[in-house]
């Protein structure tokens, strides 16, 4: 059990874990998940770390279908810039691996922003902090848990 999911079941959290069987292979993890557990692409977000021109880090969750605007984060951040954060630096301070990065029970509490476009689904999925597992959840559940804020973000 992933500390993400520990969260949500320990706060007694509407959410559902759904898994499948990760290929090694895959060039997008988050198009992955869509394939194989029949979802619709638009519901399905990857969890981003973005390093600000501060040295700050932040996450954007951004639908798997498009690309993260780094101006976009940036403003709503309040900086000037935003860059992709390096992989090793992603993981020392989520506690996740690349590609399993989940929102929710990150080792330090990062400022996060969520695609304005989550706001029209009744529920969504992110990474449950491992290949191969998701979390249906709420968006307006998953905001408050990570107290983000929604802006737009995709290009």
């Amino acid at each position: 059990m992933t500390p993400a999911i520990k969260l949500l079941e320990r706060g007694k959290h509407a959410h559902q874990v759904l898994r499948y069987e990760h290929d090694k292979q895959a060039e997008s993890f988050g198009l992955e998940a869509v394939e194989k557990l029949s979802l619709e692409a638009p519901t399905v977000f990857k969890t981003l770390v973005a390093e600000l021109d501060s040295g700050k880090l932040v996450v954007a969750i951004v639908p798997v279908t498009h690309q993260l605007n780094l101006k976009q984060l940036a403003k709503a951040a309040g900086a000037k810039k935003a860059q992709m954060a390096l992989p090793a630096k992603v993981e020392s301070t989520t506690g996740y691996v690349l590609g399993g990065v989940s929102p929710l029970g990150q080792k330090k509490a990062l400022p996060t922003f969520i695609d304005e476009s989550a706001t029209q689904f009744e529920l969504i999925y992110c990474s449950a902090g491992k290949r191969g597992l998701e979390i249906e959840l709420a968006p307006q559940l998953l905001a408050s848990l990570t107290r983000a804020a929604f802006a737009p973000l995709a290009a």
